[in-house]
């Protein structure tokens, strides 16, 4: 078949969108499949090469939010120039970065194919994950002028996740916390015709530390005390998001202090880009904890992996999420996780695998941090049990979400 992929997100920009329909593209592609991704044009970078992926880049407004509809609108000109020289067979867009309306969606159902929307959040998800944020007294809420913009305009922008949800042949959430969302939110019919399909992830990159290996075992030694400085007898937290502030990095920092009352020589290291670094910096020398915490500003892949599995504990503390892969990483590396108990998360993480703790609660999460720590057996119980998740139920690899696709274009395809 021939999928165009309407994507606002791809690489090099690897936010969580962009990520899963990259890989998204690349297993279908192994699988025999013509893609052609259609997507913002760059300011900068390259963008990595998939054989039978084409990518088309179009013109976009440079505005938070406003970006959505100009992408949109450009995208179709460019869905329907691409269909007159080469047929295609499936239009998947993936909201929420394409804002179109109704009578434009029914268009491109009636004139070149059948179209499946991928829900992979919503705006005033992300809207009520902000305020939550703001209620916490999360740093920078009002200084990021993509929060400020998501606040503004989220109902506006809305609307035209209403229209995808209800005129697209199928819609796909990546979660049941999203399908029921925009269930409550939009007030869909239960006729809706609305399926889950889980992003997975890259098991063979987000792997387990070998024991057994000497090379790993040596590299597990050396990057924990030559990269971050942990003690033989230290602890090592990772914390992996964009830095913003619906992420909760400010509320984690919070939480350090009353760990480190009972675990001194534990190191917390958050990895990821965005416009919070300073003011994250700021706030862990006024807590008095900057020599505990390292923020990297990103890094390449195949290092974050390593992280991972160097890790004793994983903590994702983020207000909103459509469904959240950093869990999903966690567990293939055989590292205990442990996130807030709303919204999409408990559908990946329970106590086999880590800990839940209330949004907003610090006390709750320093608790869970040091009972974690605290017992080494439980951890490595949890190690076990959260890469048998990923391997053995096979929910969450990016193998298997490609095979649903693949399931879901066919079907479509049959009857349309």
């Amino acid at each position: 078949m021939h999928i165009a992929m309407l994507a606002g997100e791809y690489p090099p920009l690897w936010g969580g969108l962009g990520s899963a329909t990259y890989h998204l593209c690349n297993f279908l592609s192994n699988m025999g499949h013509e893609i052609t991704v259609i997507t913002r044009k760059l300011k900068n970078g390259i963008r990595p090469s998939i054989k039978n992926v084409n990518i088309i880049e179009v013109n976009w407004l440079y505005a938070p939010m406003a970006f959505t509809r100009s992408y949109g609108k450009n995208a179709i000109k460019a869905l329907k120039k691409l269909n007159s020289e080469n047929s295609i067979d499936i239009i998947h867009l993936h909201c929420p970065l394409i804002a179109l309306k109704e009578k434009e969606i029914l268009s491109l159902r009636e004139n070149i194919s059948p179209v499946i929307t991928s829900l992979h959040g919503s705006w005033l998800g992300e809207r009520d994950g902000i305020i939550a944020a703001r209620t916490h007294k999360e740093s920078a809420v009002w200084k990021n002028p993509n929060d400020l913009a998501i606040l503004l305009t989220a109902r506006y922008y809305s609307k035209f996740e209403t229209a995808a949800a209800k005129v697209s042949n199928i819609c796909v959430a990546n979660s049941e916390a999203t399908k029921n969302d925009f269930c409550t939110r939009y007030s869909l019919s239960n006729q809706w015709n609305c399926e889950v399909i889980h992003w997975g992830i890259d098991e063979s990159l987000f792997r387990p530390i070998n024991h057994e290996n000497d090379d790993d075992k040596l590299e597990y030694k050396l990057a924990r005390q030559n990269e971050f400085g942990i003690e033989e007898d230290g602890q090592l937290l990772l914390a992996v998001g964009r830095l913003a502030a619906r992420k909760g990095f400010s509320f984690l920092l919070k939480s350090i202090p009353l760990v480190l009352k009972k675990f001194p020589n534990a190191k917390l290291v958050i990895v990821g880009r965005g416009s919070m670094y300073k003011t994250l910096n700021k706030q862990a020398k006024k807590l008095g904890i900057s020599d505990s915490v390292i923020i990297e500003s990103g890094m390449e892949f195949e290092q974050l992996a390593k992280i991972y599995r160097f890790a004793d504990l994983v903590i994702y503390p983020s207000y909103y999420e459509g469904q959240g892969l950093i869990p999903l990483e966690a567990m293939a590396s055989g590292t205990p996780i442990i996130t807030v108990n709303n919204g999409p998360l408990p559908e990946m993480v329970d106590e086999s695998v880590g800990a839940l703790f209330s949004p907003g609660d610090n006390g709750d999460l320093s608790m869970k941090i040091i009972e974690e720590l605290d017992d080494p057996d439980l951890r490595k119980s949890q190690s076990i049990n959260g890469r048998k998740r990923i391997l053995n139920e096979g929910t969450f690899t990016q193998e298997k979400t490609a095979i649903e696709f693949e399931k879901l274009y066919k079907k479509i395809k049959s009857i349309n």
